[in-house]
């Protein structure tokens, strides 16, 4: 019998553009990217060079400080650059592929002893997560518990398991469970578990973020100072254990392209770091005024869909409107039933606030000082102050901060917080750099 959480609090925003079941393959993807970005907590040096020919599951990159985590290629091809920036920073490495795409077979046996190795080696280590800090983990520590989520409440997200991947996610959540003395909990959307062994199945129901792997934390068993957890999707699972069944690395990526301004949303079948610019073929309007998003419009990366990749966790792309035009006819002031409001400022709600509206990328408002009004906790669900935390991140207060959960929270945690702020702050940048100042200090 499994564990049910019920989440009364939060918001699904709803956003126009859901995808459709149609699939396409994409077959002309001839370039790929990896970006170190997408993997905090280490800084990443080259282990190619431009020009070199590589196979596919060979090594891009490799983390400076144990120079056991490696970011791999997903095909096999020649290294098309070594994209910089300010101060020689990586900004990403791209592979022009040759040949055909195939599946990358480990070379080695695996087994219990070298597991975590073969994880470090082909890329699959650094798909993982780490409270606190929110970082890849270090393959030197273990961790109190694995909470692994198959719930994404974004909005558009698209569902992160199939029924028929139910054996390797078995064999995935098996052989993470010999990595803690603890326990491994899955959580499922209500009405949506499967019966696994080696871990405790949990059901939560409730609006975003329910499926934020945080707020689970937060409800199952919260993380206190000194305690170390891992975190990661169902879809890394399956990864894991298709590796451990099958000794194959899958990089395979099911991309759901969505949003208001997308033509006919629906799936592609391509692959990790596929070139946005093909991935995106036929789904991009003629109105350039767009916004191309990689991941969901709440913690999503902006891109430029004809230079940028595919970005981790490499499952949606969102297009919405950018908004550069700002005048309207009168303003906030406006009876405009498509306008979109938190606080029923518009008459919107009179049609019903679930049904989708085509949002843009606009703050609509301006930056000001905080407002301790209470509207963060309307959706934000973890038992901490957040209002509090944020300010003690400004002011760099490393006891309150430790005292008011920083540990337990990561930027996505307060993505929704962000959009309903009446102040306009980047919440999610403060709390990035606050968990990157407070790992320096400690």
């Amino acid at each position: 019998m499994s564990r049910r959480i019920k989440i009364k609090r939060g918001l699904d925003i709803p956003l126009e553009g859901e995808a459709s079941s149609r699939v396409d393959v994409d077959t002309h993807s001839d370039l790929f990217g990896i970006v170190p970005d997408d993997y905090p907590g280490y800084t990443w040096k080259c282990a190619v060079k431009p020009g070199e020919h590589i196979e596919a599951g060979d090594p891009l990159l490799m983390d400076k400080t144990l120079g056991k985590i490696f970011l791999t290629s997903p095909v096999s091809g020649t290294v098309d650059e070594v994209r910089r920036g300010e101060r020689r920073k990586i900004l990403a490495v791209s592979v022009k592929r040759e040949g055909e795409l195939k599946q990358v077979k480990y070379p080695d046996k695996i087994t219990k002893e070298n597991f975590v190795d073969a994880l470090c080696r082909t890329g699959l280590w650094a798909l993982m997560r780490q409270r606190p800090y929110d970082i890849v983990p270090s393959p030197e520590e273990r961790p109190r518990d694995i909470f692994i989520t198959a719930v994404d409440t974004a909005p558009l997200a698209p569902a992160l398991f199939r029924a028929e991947d139910m054996e390797l996610l078995q064999s995935g959540v098996s052989a993470l469970a010999s990595l803690t003395k603890g326990n491994v909990y899955i959580t499922f959307r209500a009405g949506e578990a499967l019966q696994l062994s080696d871990c405790e199945v949990i059901e939560i129901e409730g609006p975003h973020p329910a499926g934020n792997v945080g707020v689970q934390i937060n409800h199952i068993r919260p993380v206190d100072k000194g305690d170390v957890v891992w975190t990661m999707s169902v879809d890394v699972v399956r990864r894991i254990g298709k590796f451990v069944k099958e000794g194959i690395v899958d990089y395979s990526a099911m991309v759901a392209v969505t949003g208001p301004k997308t033509i006919n949303p629906h799936f592609v079948s391509t692959m990790v770091g596929a070139s946005l610019k093909t991935v995106l073929e036929g789904f991009l309007p003629e109105d350039k005024d767009i916004r191309v998003i990689s991941g969901n419009v709440l913690t999503g990366e902006k891109l430029k869909a004809d230079e940028d990749f595919l970005r981790y966790p490499y499952r949606q792309v969102t297009i919405i409107k950018e908004g550069t035009k700002t005048e309207e006819f009168m303003g906030w002031a406006s009876l405009n039933p498509m306008k979109y409001s938190v606080k029923r400022t518009f008459p919107a709600f009179l049609r019903g606030l679930s049904k989708p509206f085509p949002f843009d990328a606009r703050i609509k408002g301006g930056h000001r000082a905080m407002i301790l009004s209470g509207e963060y906790d309307k959706v934000f669900l973890m038992d901490i102050y957040p209002e509090y935390l944020i300010k003690a991140i400004i002011a760099r207060d490393i006891d309150k901060m430790e005292q008011l959960g920083i540990y337990e929270v990561a930027p996505e945690d307060f993505a929704l917080p962000e959009f309903v702020d009446t102040s306009k702050n980047e919440l999610q940048k403060i709390v990035r750099d606050g968990l990157d100042y407070l790992r320096r200090e400690i």
